[in-house]
C-alpha cells in the first residue's frame, strides 16, 4: 500500500508488514500513521477479505515513537502544549480508532521488540502471536510521558488491570514468555515459524463465511464497553441477518450433508 506498509494478499488472508527496520519500525511520522488508517478503510470495504495478519520488518515489531523527535520537540511533540495534543488527536490517535473500526479480524505476529506505542498496536489486535524474540514494554513512563495513544485502554483488557498497572507504571520489559503465561500473547513460537504460525490462524479465520466473521469481531468489540441488555439486542439484529443468508443455508447443508 505505500513503502511503510507492505501488503501481500493469498486468498482472504492479507500481510501487513510495517517497513522501516532502520527506525525497528517506529511510528513517528504523519505519512505513518496515515499508512495504517488508510489500509484499515481500505481492507473494510473489500469483502474478500476476511483476517488481516499485521508484522513488523527486520528484528523488531515496532519500537514506538521516534525518542529522537521528543527531544528536539518535532513530530508528536512539536509546538505548545495545545498544538501537542492535536498533535495526538490528528496523528496517532486515529490508528487505535482505525483498528477498533475494522471489522476484519486482525492477528499481530511480534516478531521482536514491541515497546511503547508498538506494545499498544499489538494489544489493538484481535489476537497476538510472538516469536521467541519479542519483548514487550508499556515503557513511556520511563520517558516522562504516559500511553498517549490509548494503551491505559487496550492493556489493561488484555491482561487485567493488576499487570497493566505494573506494567505501565514499572515501564519494565517482558519477555515473550511471560506475556504468554500474562494473556498478552496466546502462543510463543520459534522466530522462524511465527509468520506461518499467524497466517495459519488467520487462514482458519477466513475459511468461515466473512459477514458472520466481521459481525462476531464486532459483537466481541462493542461487548467490551455496553451493557448486556445492549448486546442482546444487537446480537438479534446480526442473527437476523445471517438467518436470511446463502452461507448460512449452504453452511448448514453442508453440516447435514457430513452427519449423514
Amino acid at each position: 500500500m505505500t513503502d511503510f506498509l507492505l501488503t501481500d494478499r493469498h486468498e482472504g488472508v492479507v500481510t501487513l508488514t510495517l517497513n522501516a527496520p532502520e527506525t525497528r519500525n517506529a511510528l513517528s511520522s504523519p505519512a505513518q500513521w496515515d499508512a495504517i488508517v488508510d489500509a484499515c478503510a481500505q481492507l473494510e470495504h473489500d469483502d474478500d477479505v476476511r483476517a488481516v495478519v499485521l508484522t513488523g520488518a527486520g528484528s523488531a515489531f515496532c519500537a514506538g515513537g521516534n525518542v529522537k523527535d521528543f527531544r528536539d520537540r518535532k513530530g508528536l511533540a512539536e509546538g505548545d502544549a495545545m498544538q501537542v495534543r492535536e498533535n495526538y488527536r490528528r496523528g496517532i490517535q486515529r490508528i487505535p480508532l482505525a483498528l477498533w473500526q475494522l471489522d476484519i479480524p486482525t492477528i499481530a505476529a511480534v516478531n521482536g521488540p514491541a515497546v511503547g506505542a508498538g506494545c499498544d498496536l499489538a494489544c489493538m489486535c484481535d489476537l497476538r502471536v510472538a516469536g521467541r524474540s519479542a519483548r514487550f514494554a508499556e515503557s513511556f513512563v520511563k520517558l516522562g510521558l504516559i500511553p498517549g495513544d490509548g494503551g491505559a485502554w487496550w492493556l489493561q483488557r488484555v491482561v487485567g488491570y493488576q499487570r497493566a498497572a505494573l506494567m505501565s507504571l514499572t515501564g519494565d520489559m517482558i519477555d515473550a514468555q511471560t506475556a504468554l503465561d500474562w494473556g498478552l500473547v496466546m502462543a510463543v513460537v520459534d522466530d522462524a515459524d511465527l509468520l506461518a504460525h499467524a497466517q495459519s490462524v488467520a487462514a482458519r479465520i477466513a475459511a468461515n463465511p466473512g459477514p458472520a466473521v466481521r459481525m462476531t469481531k464486532r459483537l466481541l468489540r462493542e461487548a467490551q464497553t455496553q451493557r448486556l441488555d445492549s448486546i442482546l439486542q444487537l446480537a438479534a439484529a446480526y442473527q437476523a441477518l445471517t438467518h436470511d443468508s446463502d452461507d448460512h443455508a449452504a453452511a448448514v447443508n453442508a453440516f447435514l450433508s457430513a452427519r449423514r
